[in-house]
């Protein structure tokens, strides 16, 4: 791939930068266990993926509360009625989803050349605890709270490109998720790198199965650097 147009790259922020698998299961595992459930982690993350799926598609609503209902749905599943607190594990926990090891270091190095925007299914108040995590200053936020929608709908990417005020062929998305991010990034006519990071569920991560032909596929952050001569 030839970087040199590129003035801008665009990130998913969660399972591209942050693990959420592992602070996820990091939530929802003590609430079961504290209720005498066994549950098996790759089944968990596909009844994860199903609820919020369904709770993005709904009229738009904030992102904790997305988390909350898809909380009551797993317990639902599960044999349970959640109390109060139980619900609210899963959007408490945001803030402690680790950056994967090679995250903070290589947004440092991109940032020596590109700008660096986020492009998020987030509320503001959410990403603000994990902004501390990625110890860099972005160029620009676009979160879900801010548009009222949820990728994979387009308008995050509408948004974006008005913002940052430039065509799509200076923009690369970078984003782990086929079905969030490079479907409607695609279609849209940005250039997208897929990420693929390690996953217990293969092939699509924490998201619905999606067709979409990413321009590059690399492992993690720091091949793309690497690739990028940084």
């Amino acid at each position: 791939m030839n970087f040199e147009p590129f003035t801008h790259l665009t990130f998913d922020c969660y399972g591209t930068l942050i693990d959420w698998e592992t602070g996820i299961l990091a939530a929802i595992l003590p609430v079961l266990a504290g209720r005498g459930i066994a549950a098996e982690a790759t089944q968990l993350l596909q009844h994860y993926v199903r609820y919020e799926a369904a709770q993005e598609a709904a009229p738009y609503q904030r992102y904790r509360n997305v988390l909350q209902n898809v909380m009551a749905d797993i317990a639902a599943e599960l044999g349970f009625t959640p109390t109060a607190a139980e619900l609210q594990a899963l959007p408490n926990s945001v803030g402690h989803w680790p950056p994967f090891a090679d995250t903070v270091a290589s947004l440092v190095r991109l940032q020596t050349r590109y700008k660096l925007v986020i492009v998020s299914n987030i509320d503001e108040v959410m990403f603000a605890e994990t902004r501390k995590l990625l110890q860099v200053e972005f160029d620009d936020v676009i979160t879900a709270e801010q548009v009222e929608s949820y990728k994979p709908a387009p308008t995050h990417f509408h948004v974006a490109l008005q913002r940052l005020g430039v065509l799509p062929q200076y923009v690369l998305h970078v984003a782990q998720s086929l079905y969030h991010d490079h479907m409607p990034a695609k279609a849209l006519g940005l250039t997208t790198v897929w990420v693929q990071r390690p996953s217990r569920l293969p092939g699509t991560g924490l998201a619905l199965p999606a067709a979409a032909t990413p321009d590059l596929v690399v492992p993690d952050l720091q091949s793309l650097a690497a690739m990028m001569g940084l």
